[in-house]
């Protein structure tokens, strides 16, 4: 499972987001720089981290970041060491 704490650095780190973990909170629509790239991006990211696939069709459901990071902890096992 990843953290929230995990998913913000993951955002800042690998998709260069200076974000924080109460913008997590907001509509996609409303966080600062997030587009339909990024989501591509993550999702690459997520399910190298973890080793699953992750769901498209319940990541595309998701209004907001913190609704990816449910996603990604209920259909992910534990991430794998980055290295």
């Amino acid at each position: 499972m990843i953290t929230i704490d995990e998913f913000v650095e993951l955002l800042r780190g690998e998709l260069g987001l200076p974000l924080t973990e109460a913008d997590t909170e907001l509509d996609l629509d409303q966080v600062p720089g997030w587009d339909s790239v990024h989501l591509l991006a993550l999702l690459s990211v997520l399910e190298q981290r973890t080793g699953a696939p992750i769901s498209l069709p319940d990541v595309l459901a998701a209004t907001s970041l913190r609704d990816v990071h449910t996603v990604v902890c209920t259909s992910a096992p534990s991430p794998r060491p980055a290295g």
